[in-house]
């Protein structure tokens, strides 16, 4: 998914100031090696769930809760591969535009009923059907008549997706999609319970009661607002032999002091760290640092006029120390941005993408410059100053994260003037997406390895583009990358790498700096899977150890 996916900036981890002992975690532990009778997991979050429904999913959060109670055609197994889910077998055509799945005839839905090609067919309908407004809907671009639904311009029976009998699934291109394996393991291509969807209507996945699984786990005591739940074992899973664990318990733990010591008092096997609890906790045998294809980025409205101003953004942009910020202040190894596209996710000619991409304009320190721009742009609006507020999640480490941003800001410019203001993740992913926020702490973790992932955001009629930039050169590029050089490689690169250098040079928005996530694992914990791409954590072959 990861995957997608819209940050809570608080993977994005920052110091809550709180000091360790200097001796190892008490979790550190003796461990005989044997599997323990007691399988249970115990696992915090730093963040709400949002939503269980496939369609509707944006948060990594709930994209995690949904990756493991639900199965596609495929799942993510390990390093963002893609590994057999339903699909026990494909065949793609000779001019890659027809891919045809032969699936698993034990595919069980947590009520009893089958899982069959009927049900992919139903899934993806919805998902592209403007009465749902999928944020994800665009992905579909490329399969069918997809984009003609997703403009209201064809129904969503016209999509080119057929069930040719229950075990059969038939699924017709337009063009080639480089890239549409790795999309079939991501949540707005699961498969969805029509039974389900129409019995719970506008409830369906705003609770565990309002949803039917189909994967390793299925959900339990989730109300749509509370802080903890359960994933349970789903006894109708087509492979629960390979499921050890009976239980995973949650538990929201917005400040990584609360988590740490519930971790210290063996109440959870699993916690984030801030900057300063990971550099004294380095050398602890269940201490771990996870990168991930993760950016955080300051987003502009530009619907407004003092954002719709270049000068404005990239004044803003300039007076950011992103170093100091991704050392001091993130820490855990994250670095600063080369651009919006995180490093390590995709090569080019051998080399990084991001390194082929990167420019000094939109990502560099430089307060003279910005001073100069400031002053350029305000009297380009007729303005003496600018105000404006900040918006972030309310955990601990998005506020920090964002008050270093305001101290940033307001030390470096003098005539700005700016207030933070601290939401809960859920609020804040519905304020963006109306466009209610002046500029917001927001980021994006891929949902695949590929560079569109996250350049896709950006082009003008994007739903995840909540600060509405426009560039018609940006566009006509993205655009290209996907039809005329999409079966080119070298084309197409070119095409995502100048993409991005016109985003960086017009601060579309402005990269701050990629996440690593300092950790904590229980040493007795096995086979956890974690991708820096995609759903970050796959729960479906861990077993604790005595």
């Amino acid at each position: 998914m990861r995957f997608k996916r819209l940050m809570t900036g608080a993977l994005a981890l920052a110091a809550t100031g709180l000091l360790v002992t200097a001796c190892s975690s008490k979790q550190k532990a003796n461990s005989t090696g044997q599997v323990a009778s007691k399988q249970v997991l115990n696992w915090s979050y730093l963040a709400e769930l949002a939503t269980l429904d496939p369609s509707k999913v944006s948060d990594a959060y709930s994209g995690d809760i949904i990756n493991n109670s639900m199965e596609g055609l495929y799942r993510l197994g390990k390093n963002s591969k893609i590994e057999p889910g339903l699909a026990t077998q494909t065949e793609v055509s000779d001019d890659n535009l027809t891919y045809t799945f032969k699936l698993r005839k034990n595919g069980k839905w947590s009520n009893g009923d089958k899982v069959t090609a009927h049900d992919f067919v139903y899934g993806w309908r919805r998902t592209v059907d403007q009465k749902t407004a999928s944020p994800y809907a665009y992905l579909y671009s490329g399969v069918k008549n997809a984009d003609a639904i997703i403009k209201g311009e064809a129904k969503p029976e016209t999509l080119g997706i057929t069930a040719k009998d229950e075990h059969t699934l038939v699924v017709t291109l337009e063009k080639p999609i480089p890239y549409f394996k790795l999309l079939l393991g991501f949540e707005p291509f699961l498969p969805q319970n029509q039974k389900a969807v129409e019995k719970f209507g506008d409830e369906y996945g705003t609770s565990a009661k309002t949803m039917v699984y189909n994967g390793p786990f299925v959900v339990e005591g989730w109300t749509g607002s509370n802080l903890n739940w359960k994933l349970n074992k789903n006894p109708n899973y087509w492979d629960k032999k390979k499921v050890k664990l009976e239980t995973i318990n949650f538990k929201v733990n917005k400040s990584t002091t609360t988590s740490y010591n519930l971790y210290q008092s063996k109440q959870l096997d699993y916690t984030t760290l801030s900057n300063e609890q990971a550099k004294q906790l380095a050398k602890d045998s269940a201490y771990s640092a996870l990168k991930q294809a993760r950016t955080t980025y300051l987003e502009f409205n530009q619907t407004k006029e003092s954002f719709k101003n270049l000068k404005i953004r990239q004044a803003l942009s300039y007076a950011v120390d992103r170093q100091e910020l991704a050392k001091n202040i993130v820490g855990g190894g994250s670095q600063p941005s080369l651009g919006i596209v995180s490093q390590g996710l995709a090569q080019y000619k051998g080399q990084d993408f991001a390194q082929a991409a990167k420019t000094t304009v939109g990502v560099s320190y430089d307060k003279k410059k910005a001073k100069e721009l400031l002053k350029e742009g305000l009297a380009e609006l007729g303005q003496d100053k600018l105000s404006f507020t900040l918006m972030s999640s309310d955990d601990d480490v998005s506020k920090k994260v964002a008050e270093f941003i305001q101290s940033q800001l307001e030390e470096n410019l003098s005539d700005v003037k700016v207030s933070v203001q601290s939401v809960p993740l859920k609020t804040r992913i519905a304020r963006g997406e109306k466009g209610d926020f002046d500029v917001q702490l927001s980021g994006w973790s891929a949902d695949f390895a590929d560079p569109i992932s996250f350049l896709d955001l950006f082009t003008k009629d994007n739903s995840y583009n909540f600060g509405k930039w426009e560039n018609a050169e940006y566009d006509r590029l993205i655009e290209a990358s996907k039809t005329t050089d999409a079966s080119d490689k070298a084309k197409r690169f070119a095409d995502l790498i100048q993409a991005s250098k016109v985003l960086s040079e017009q601060q579309g928005v402005a990269p701050l700096y990629q996440t690593n996530v300092p950790q904590l694992t229980n040493v007795t914990v096995k086979g956890l899977i974690q991708n820096s791409a995609g759903a970050t954590n796959n729960w479906k072959e861990v077993y604790i150890v005595e």
